[in-house]
C-alpha cells in the first residue's frame, strides 16, 4: 500500500484520503469471501512439501491480514502457522526489492541460493532474481513475458512438484 500511496502522490501530487487503506482492504476482504477459491493443485503441493520435510512460506506484498483472510477463505491456513508468514510489513522496502524474500529465508533458516520462489508478478520476480533464489513464475494468471527472468515457468500449480525436485 506504501507503494500504492507513493505512486498517486508522484503522478498526480496528490494524497489518497485518510481512510483509503480501509476502504481498499474492506472492498478485497469482501470481494475474497465471495469470490476467492484455491488455485487448483496447490493443496497437493502443499502435502507434498510437508510429507518431505521441505520448509515452505508465504512471502507475501500483502497484509498479514490479508494474508491471513486468504488463507482462511481459500482452505490453506491450516498450511501456515504464523512462522510461514511473512509480509512487506514485515521489512523496510517490498517487492522488488530483495528484502523481503531475504527476510523469510532468514527466518526458515534456509541460505537464499537454496530457496525457490514461486511469483505470479513481475516485481516479485525481479525480487527473487535479486535475493539469488531461483524463481518459478506462475503463469495461470500472468502472462510468461511479465515473468521475465523467471527460472522456470509453469501454468499448472499441479506440475510444481515435480518442477521443484528436477
Amino acid at each position: 500500500m506504501h507503494r500504492v500511496h507513493d505512486l498517486v502522490w508522484e503522478r498526480t501530487g496528490r494524497r489518497l484520503p485518510e481512510d483509503f487503506d480501509d476502504v481498499f482492504h474492506g472492498r478485497v476482504f469482501a470481494a475474497f469471501e465471495r469470490e476467492l477459491e484455491p488455485v487448483p493443485g496447490a493443496v497437493g503441493v502443499l502435502e507434498k512439501l510437508a510429507a518431505d520435510g521441505v520448509a515452505y512460506c508465504v512471502a507475501s506484498s500483502g497484509s498479514h491480514e490479508r494474508i491471513r483472510v486468504g488463507h482462511r477463505k481459500a482452505g490453506l491456513d491450516r498450511w501456515f502457522d504464523d512462522g510461514r508468514i511473512f509480509s512487506s510489513q514485515d521489512v523496510g522496502r517490498g517487492k522488488p526489492a530483495p528484502d523481503l524474500f531475504l527476510h523469510a529465508a532468514a527466518r526458515m533458516g534456509v541460505a537464499p541460493e537454496r530457496c525457490a520462489v514461486v511469483e505470479d508478478s513481475p516485481l516479485g520476480v525481479q525480487a527473487a532474481v535479486a535475493a539469488g533464489m531461483d524463481v518459478y513464475g506462475f503463469t495461470a494468471m500472468t502472462s510468461a513475458g511479465k515473468l521475465a527472468g523467471a527460472t522456470r515457468l509453469f501454468g499448472d500449480m499441479g506440475e510444481l512438484a515435480d518442477l521443484l525436485v528436477r
